[in-house]
């Protein structure tokens, strides 16, 4: 099937021209001229298959397609920005002013939007991050050894040997992909089923694996070895998505693919799979002015534990 979706330059102009009122404006904005910005609007226009702007003497509005299809655009340039940022951090070298280490599930599904803030936060002085997503236990040793200056770990107690302050919480939920055994239970599986089971997990040292290892250690339970082990939240969930052994996930990564209907959550009983997403740091109990400082409170806004 043809994507009707444009490009992201292609995105761009009708959201220049809302925000500018003029066709004219957003080609300036876009460094382009009138001429190109009207033959490129033409051609995003016949690709999705609608008219988005009315052009007038008085300059260019959008039509009612344009206006729902800017919100829609805009919301995807924003990812786009989150992405293109934590990619750069990615890709950066070890003489960048901030070198970070975060969890898997910290560094795929909030690092990338906090560090556009912190770009945002510090427009005359810009960052450069370096960002290396690993499992809890490498971040807590990047940070012991200097590697980093900052790292975000997941997990349920509080790190030994570095300073260190929640910033989010989560919970973890167990899914599985539709049709499946257990997709079709009506009733919480016990701690004995949970522990029992055949699982696609996370490898040693991960938060995630942490955390169900300690909510059974609770019940005098130890999980069974894993089915599938890999590496990358991103790998378990697509491989539970094509029929892998079910997996414990964090809520907020498969709230979508559960509102789809390409996992479904099992309930279970009697098990705490609550976490702390924590900042952790040496040194002293503040956190180090400058960079380090600003990002950890971009991360745990109004917070105070």
């Amino acid at each position: 099937m043809a994507s009707r979706v444009p490009d992201l330059d292609g995105l761009r102009l009708p959201v220049g021209v809302a925000r500018a009122g003029s066709i004219g404006a957003a080609a300036r904005a876009e460094g382009i001229t009138q001429q190109a910005a009207s033959q490129r609007l033409r051609a995003v226009e016949t690709q999705v298959g609608v008219t988005l702007v009315r052009r007038g003497p008085r300059g260019s509005e959008l039509t009612e397609s344009g206006v729902v299809i800017t919100e829609w655009a805009t919301r995807l340039l924003d990812l786009a920005e989150e992405i293109d940022t934590a990619i750069e951090g990615l890709r950066g070298d070890r003489g960048r002013d901030l070198v970070v280490w975060a969890s898997m599930t910290v560094a795929e599904s909030l690092m990338p939007r906090w560090l556009v803030r912190l770009h945002q936060l510090r427009p005359h002085s810009p960052t450069g991050v370096t960002l290396t997503a690993a499992n809890s236990r490498q971040v807590l040793k990047a940070i012991q050894e200097g590697s980093a200056h900052v790292g975000f770990v997941e997990g349920v107690s509080k790190p030994v040997g570095v300073r260190s302050v929640v910033v989010a919480h989560d919970d973890l939920v167990l899914v599985t992909a539709p049709g499946t055994p257990l997709s079709r239970r009506r009733t919480p599986l016990s701690p004995e089923e949970v522990a029992a089971l055949s699982l696609t997990s996370r490898e040693p040292g991960s938060g995630t694996r942490d955390v169900l290892g300690a909510a059974l250690a609770h019940h005098r339970l130890t999980p069974r070895e894993p089915d599938v082990e890999l590496t990358s939240v991103v790998a378990i969930r697509e491989a539970v998505i094509a029929g892998s052994a079910p997996a414990f996930l964090s809520r907020r990564l498969v709230t979508r693919d559960v509102g789809s209907g390409t996992l479904r959550i099992v309930d279970v009983a009697d098990l705490d799979l609550r976490r702390h997403f924590r900042a952790c740091w040496v040194g002293t109990a503040t956190p180090p002015a400058g960079p380090v400082r600003d990002l950890i409170a971009i991360a745990r806004p109004h917070r105070a534990d």
